[in-house]
């Protein structure tokens, strides 16, 4: 009896390939920016969050183009050796594209740009992976939300998932409630899933989004300065995630 075609499994996370054109539109686009720009900076995040890295796409559109992702195109679009590079000395810099890092094409100083990039360090919520920064102990009472001021209680129905996390917490008067105290988290020791997702739940934010520069090439001089020979660590790796539709969006950022 032949297979019925209803009965198929599909992805949902399945991506389509990039194709030789679209890769060739992407190389001819940043060896465009390389010709425009003054500098050219390779970067690296930490804490990765999209909705961040969208956020300094936003207040650098007028001034800067940033290029994230597809490590292997970027260096193949900058030249990795100097017959291959559009400028020149910038394969200096291509050589060390490597991993999820990104570059960063402006025409403003060097003091303006690292002192812009140190000063914004926005909060955010742990991932599984990352350590707990502080010892966080829920009181013995009813289950605060952080997020709003003041804080308010959580409502009846979210009790479920409250003792799904681990959370050993009965309704006393429509609230879930704690009748002991509830250490959450402790100082240095590495977040579970059920750890991060309460963390979130209750408003508690334990990491910092980072830009760290890495290296600036310079169009004038063809020279290119190491700025942080410092990698991310791996902490600040855990649990990062850069969906394609995200990744995409990101690699024009205009």
């Amino acid at each position: 009896m032949p297979k019925s075609k209803r009965a198929q499994v599909v992805s949902l996370t399945k991506v389509t390939k990039k194709t030789r054109e679209q890769k060739g539109a992407l190389i001819q686009e940043i060896q465009q920016n390389a010709e425009k720009w003054e500098y050219c900076w390779l970067f690296e995040v930490g804490n990765m969050r999209n909705a961040h890295l969208k956020t300094v796409r936003k207040l650098w559109k007028d001034s800067a183009r940033m290029f994230f992702g597809r490590g292997a195109v970027m260096a193949k679009a900058l030249g990795t050796t100097p017959d291959e590079e559009c400028r020149t000395g910038v394969h200096k810099l291509a050589k060390q594209i490597k991993g999820q890092v990104g570059i960063f094409f402006t025409n403003s100083e060097p003091e303006e740009v690292t002192a812009w990039f140190d000063d914004f360090h926005p909060d955010d919520f742990a991932r599984a992976g990352n350590r707990a920064t502080r010892t966080i102990v829920l009181p013995e009472g009813p289950v605060l939300q952080y997020h709003s001021v003041p804080p308010e209680p959580f409502p009846h129905n979210e009790e479920p998932q409250l003792r799904k996390l681990g959370l050993r917490t009965v309704m006393k008067k429509g609230v879930p409630t704690l009748e002991a105290p509830h250490q959450l988290c402790e100082e240095g020791k590495t977040l579970t899933p059920e750890q991060a997702q309460l963390l979130k739940l209750i408003g508690e934010k334990m990491v910092e989004f980072r830009v760290r520069l890495r290296a600036r090439w310079d169009a004038s001089s063809g020279e290119v300065v190491q700025v942080d020979s410092s990698e991310i660590s791996p902490d600040e790796r855990a649990g990062d995630v850069v969906d394609e539709a995200a990744a995409d969006d990101a690699m024009f950022l205009s």
